[in-house]
């Protein structure tokens, strides 16, 4: 199994050899950026990872970067080409976040130290590095702090002992409802300190605000981290409606959405799914808060004005059903269903 480690670099000695670095690697990013340009302009084949990689071919020693971390640069280039999909990509300069990829056989970690390019990076070590580095980079934050980054191959997790089948329904003031009945309230963590953030921003104090922003993201990751964690441990099957945060970001209620962190919180119960050998699957939401979890009739609420009906009853059962709590059950039942066709 593949996982990324994290450590935070003491910046006091440290961070200005690395600026220097990421100078060099922004040199050769926009090399091939300028390379994309010239094959667009001349009507020429694309230039793939392998072909920066022989036209970078020489530099590493002139630049003071290890060759590997320069091949690193091209091949990162080629493919964010591909999945972004665009002719060519931004340049980098002052203003991009400091990035140096590089392999295994550029660093050496010696206890809380890694050593590049003779040059020796004091971390601090939080936890052990339990397998073997593939590769990594030092990557800086918004705040200007520096962190490496160690890919390493790790043994296989344990498969969970948990036995629960929960459907889960994302929701704005309740993050995730699940079809137990459990519900998992939203902290608001930006809305909590909206008006600080504010406050900062009309005075022009962007650090203040920009250490403020980092704080809500870290208090969020850290709660998504424990409850997607608390789940995949205590379930076999995890089911997820498949509301998208795409469509939502661009309304009113785009500061609510992206406070919640549906993407990230999907994303952290897939991976830990997989590791821990948990079923997770997403299907379509459609109906789920109009259809009766008892006998399947769609006799919900609906349009806008449904919005805020939370508790509502069946007209042909007479169940009585929390919204949320039945739109979770209908999911975990959608889901039984695809599990049944395969």
């Amino acid at each position: 199994m593949i996982r990324t480690y994290r450590y935070r670099i003491k910046d006091s000695a440290d961070a200005p050899k690395l600026n220097l670095l990421t100078r060099a690697v922004n040199r050769v990013w926009n090399f091939c950026n300028e390379t994309q340009e010239h094959a667009l302009r001349w009507n020429r084949r694309w230039p793939s990872g392998f072909d920066l990689n022989k036209l970078t071919a020489g530099c590493s020693k002139e630049l003071g970067l290890h060759s590997q971390t320069v091949q690193a640069v091209g091949e990162e280039y080629a493919t964010r080409r591909h999945h972004a999909k665009k002719r060519k990509l931004r340049w980098r300069g002052r203003r991009s976040l400091g990035w140096i990829p590089f392999k295994a056989a550029g660093v050496k970690v010696v206890d809380d130290t890694v050593i590049y390019c003779g040059q020796t990076f004091r971390f601090w070590k939080s936890r052990e590095l339990p397998g073997t580095i593939k590769t990594g980079n030092f990557a800086q934050d918004a705040r200007g702090r520096w962190y490496a980054n160690f890919v390493c191959e790790v043994a296989d997790e344990a498969p969970t002992t948990g036995t629960k089948h929960v459907g889960i329904d994302l929701g704005l003031k309740t993050l995730a409802t699940c079809s137990d009945g459990r519900k998992i309230e939203a902290p608001r963590w930006y809305r909590n300190q909206q008006r600080r953030i504010a406050e900062h921003q009309r005075k022009k104090r962007s650090r203040p605000a920009r250490n403020l922003q980092a704080k809500i993201a870290n208090r969020r990751k850290d709660f998504l981290h424990k409850e997607s964690d608390r789940l995949t441990k205590e379930c076999e099957l995890i089911v997820v409606g498949d509301v998208g945060s795409a469509r939502l970001v661009k309304t009113k209620l785009a500061k609510s959405v992206n406070d919640a962190g549906w993407a990230t919180f999907k994303n952290l119960l897939s991976y830990k799914a997989m590791a821990r050998k948990v079923v997770y699957r997403e299907v379509s939401e459609r109906f789920s808060t109009q259809a009766c979890s008892g006998c399947g009739a769609i006799s919900g609420p609906k349009g806008r004005e449904g919005l805020g009906v939370r508790e509502w009853g069946c007209g042909d059962c007479g169940a009585v059903h929390d919204r949320d709590v039945n739109a979770a059950l209908n999911i975990l039942r959608m889901g039984h269903h695809t599990l049944a066709l395969k």
